[in-house]
């Protein structure tokens, strides 16, 4: 599938190594003949058939030079060609994936599938391929030629090779398992670094770093046991091939030296013989070590098309709803979620609730009871149990998950930015934005002065997942970039709760900006900060237990006062100590 496009090169590369490897078995010819004509011709002064033949050695030399350079290029763009194809089909399936595919995946064992996996294969088609065409068209062609010039010496030096092919296949059934394994080990160490170096503070801050090299090095040993059984293997059959060939090499020499004293062969047929002989013996000790390569890299291909063959949880219809012109109605409609994997347990128990275009609905509750599930629900980062979930009336699931994203927009609590310029990360919601609406965006969303303060302005760098910028800073770019996009949902998950209180105040400025005249789901543990939405949603336990205005709950009594009693008290008696 992938070798289609560049089925001509790797044709024409093909080619190019049948008339190089074609034209090596010329050479023992030439030898041979080159033998007799020096040795057969002692005393003469005749050595025109001496230049004729070193002149046609050349000729033959200098054409496998040709072949051989169209030979390696052609194949080698076709295996950098073809490994990017396969990197870039892989990277693309698993964006398409849905969320639940990453939360049982470590990150680094997939990167390491998407690198070390794709470059064993790289290998194979750039080297291996023109080997094995190659081996393969010396070792047939010197079987046959030998055949024809010497029937007697053909099968004495043959008698060895099926004893050869039985020992390549059982090794390399078990090369081919064991590399899998050890493909599997290294990814699972690249995970295991891959989390620790992502969350190095974390590493840093609770003196865990000998833990974590332990834990690496546990896994490094791991594989490092694995390559060793593998290297056992390769040590053994390898040098065995080798050593069963040029023994018969050793029978040929003798018996061949015995059919010239006899006259019944030249010197220089038994020259010829003997390369001929040689190139068997490679041929077939490099298949042994061709077919060991092949074999790891079949184990690492069937890793990266296990990825391939993964399939998203999450379907979508073929024949898609356009999502046009959206008002921002949303609809929770008898709703039941629960993780599959982590128990049976319900999340979401029964859920109606209906947000209108350009409300503002704020969802309290303790933690774990449901609130940051549900707004995942809308843009369809899962899918309902049972039960539905509408947008202007039209079950999210007859839209297409492009559309519906595309008109959703989310502010998180912890902000991913990207490794590159402020500038990207705000036109990452709209790519081809131009500079005057990535500079308004950041205005709107009180980003702009400090951005401005940088010496690189817009240009200053982030670093990886925007560790150069304070919190503030971090929500603000986050909040520009969602202005940007400019949704007509907008989900706000505790976007303010880890911010100081200066940060909190711009951006929460920065946040009623955004909201207006979009539907708006937040998620807030300061209840102060929601006193003002359309209608307040409490959930306990999964389950929709109030729903009304600030004045509405506090007047009502419940779950809602309580929380919100028991912030205040524990607001007072943190400014009685401030002031103390």
């Amino acid at each position: 599938m992938f070798t289609k496009p560049y089925r001509w090169r790797l044709a024409l590369a093909i080619a190019a190594t049948l008339v190089s490897s074609g034209l090596g078995l010329v050479f023992p010819q030439v030898i041979g003949k080159l033998i007799d004509a020096s040795f057969l011709k002692i005393g003469s002064n005749d050595t025109s058939s001496l230049d004729g033949t070193v002149l046609m050695l050349f000729a033959v030399f200098g054409t496998q030079f040709l072949f051989g350079i169209a030979q390696n290029y052609s194949l080698s763009f076709v295996a950098a060609s073809v490994v990017s194809d396969l990197r870039k089909a892989v990277y693309a399936h698993l964006a398409n994936m849905s969320i639940t595919f990453f939360e049982n995946r470590k990150t680094g064992e997939i990167t390491s599938r998407l690198t070390s996996d794709a470059g064993t294969i790289q290998g194979i088609v750039s080297t291996v391929l023109s080997n094995l065409v190659s081996q393969s068209i010396s070792l047939v062609g010197s079987i046959i030629i030998l055949l024809i010039t010497n029937t007697k010496l053909s099968l004495v030096m043959l008698s060895i090779v099926p004893v050869i092919v039985v020992a390549a296949i059982w090794f390399g059934r078990r090369i081919r398992k064991i590399s899998k394994e050890f493909q599997d080990r290294v990814a699972e160490a690249n995970g295991h670094a891959d989390e620790a170096i992502s969350g190095i503070r974390v590493v840093q801050s609770f003196t865990a770093e000998a833990l974590e090299v332990s834990r690496y090095s546990q896994a490094i040993n791991a594989s490092f046991e694995v390559a060793m059984r593998r290297a056992k293997l390769n040590a053994f059959f390898t040098p065995s091939v080798f050593f069963a060939m040029f023994g018969a090499i050793s029978v040929v020499l003798w018996f061949g030296g015995r059919l010239v004293i006899q006259g019944e062969i030249s010197p220089g047929q038994l020259t010829s013989f003997l390369f001929y002989t040689i190139s068997i013996a490679g041929a077939i000790g490099g298949l042994a070590g061709l077919f060991s390569q092949i074999q790891e890299a079949l184990g690492a291909s069937s890793r990266i098309f296990e990825l391939l063959d993964e399939k998203s949880e999450l379907t979508e219809t073929a024949n898609p709803v356009k999502l046009e012109r959206v008002q921002g109605r949303v609809s929770f409609d008898h709703v039941n979620f629960n993780y599959g994997d982590r128990g049976e347990g319900k999340v979401l128990n029964n859920v109606s609730l209906e947000a209108q275009p350009g409300e503002v609905i704020a969802l309290v509750g303790p933690s774990g009871a449901g609130k940051s599930t549900l707004v995942t629900l809308i843009p369809r980062f899962y899918d309902v149990s049972s039960g539905k979930i509408l947008i202007d009336g039209i079950d999210v699931r007859d839209f297409s998950l492009h559309d519906l994203r595309s008109s959703i927009g989310i502010v998180p609590q912890e902000t991913q930015l990207f490794s590159g310029t402020i500038f990207e990360n705000i036109r990452y919601g709209k790519p081809d934005a131009s500079e005057s609406e990535v500079k308004e965006a950041a205005k709107a969303a009180n980003a702009h002065d400090f951005i401005s303060s940088f010496q690189d302005g817009y240009e200053t760098l982030v670093g990886e997942r925007g560790v150069k910028l304070s919190g503030g800073q971090r929500q603000r770019v986050a909040i520009a970039r969602a202005i940007l996009k400019n949704p007509r949902i907008l989900i706000l998950d505790e976007a303010t709760s880890a911010l100081d209180s200066e940060s909190e105040s711009l951006v929460q400025e920065a946040l009623e900006r955004l909201m207006q005249s979009r539907t708006t789901f937040v998620i807030a543990h300061r209840l102060s900060t929601v006193r003002n939405a359309n209608r307040i949603v409490v959930l306990e336990n999964g389950t929709v237990t109030e729903v009304g205005t600030h004045e509405a709950l506090m007047t009502q009594g419940g779950l809602y006062k309580d929380l919100y009693d028991l912030q205040f008290r524990s607001s007072d008696v943190a400014n009685q100590l401030e002031m103390n």
